[in-house]
């Protein structure tokens, strides 16, 4: 069931499902919490798993004027305590990786335990880093009619094979819409501190075979973070909460809940 709370200046649609220990979930730039939908009940026994839209995205309403990852990561710290809680585990997927981040550099009481999933670090951009940044931005904006290869971006070719409704997921997309401007601004906004800075205990998540962010970006990452771990998914794309919800939920519950990994 969708709930509204109102988080500093922006009204925030989310859900809660189960009962433990909070767990927020932060999806990608062009998802919303329902890309969550599959991995939530694999999750649940365990924890309080709050799943929520960004400003920009679904049904959350804010401000119309351009964000920047500090107010993203300002909305999640202001979202939690108007939740009622002093701080909660966080998972971040791609953007919502790099929000994620920005929360743990901005907001580091609001964390307890930090999984970044998919994503590549602050506070480099994307194009930097990944070398085919130029031909996804071409899919990007050749949208719908190249909503069949920028499938193929997210998911493995053998998983659209068995989920061949997913290669059109993206043919509704409207990039030369506002929002959309407005959410792709917040790409190349960057922080002062990266995250060598991050102090939460934290897990790094990256699938074999994801060609957004490339898996090598995002382990690279766990050497730069105190105490980081890191796990490569075998066969798994970018969106492993989708592909996989069963295997993503393991490695979170082993890392947030060891006592709970073999429930």
């Amino acid at each position: 069931m969708t709930d509204f709370v109102q988080a500093g200046e922006v009204r925030v649609a989310f859900e809660r499902e189960g009962q433990g220990p909070a767990l927020v979930l932060m999806h990608g730039a062009e998802a919303t919490r329902g890309m969550f939908a599959a991995l939530v009940p694999h999750l649940s026994k365990h924890f309080t798993v709050i799943s929520y839209d960004q400003r920009d995205c679904g049904d959350t309403e804010g401000p119309e004027r351009v964000a920047t990852l500090a107010d993203l990561a300002g909305d999640a710290h202001q979202f939690i305590k108007a939740l009622g809680l002093k701080r909660a585990h966080v998972f971040g997927s791609s953007f919502g990786g790099r929000v994620a981040q920005a929360l743990a550099l901005l907001h580091p009481r609001s964390i307890d335990h930090l999984v970044l999933a998919s994503t590549w670090p602050l506070p480099r951009p994307y194009e930097e880093l990944c070398p085919e940044a130029r031909r996804l931005a071409e899919l990007r904006h050749g949208l719908p009619g190249t909503a069949d290869e920028l499938a193929t971006w997210f998911f493995p070719e053998a998983y659209l094979q068995q989920r061949p409704e997913l290669r059109r997921v993206f043919a509704n997309a409207r990039p030369e819409s506002e929002r959309f401007r407005r959410r792709t601004a917040t790409v190349a906004t960057a922080l002062d501190n990266g995250v060598a800075d991050i102090v939460a205990p934290t897990l790094v998540l990256a699938g074999e075979l994801d060609r957004v962010v490339p898996a090598a970006v995002t382990l690279a990452m766990a050497g730069r973070i105190h105490g980081a771990d890191a796990v490569l998914l075998p066969a798994i794309g970018h969106v492993a909460a989708m592909q996989a919800p069963e295997v993503l939920a393991h490695h979170l519950i082993r890392f947030l809940k060891p006592e709970g990994a073999k429930a």
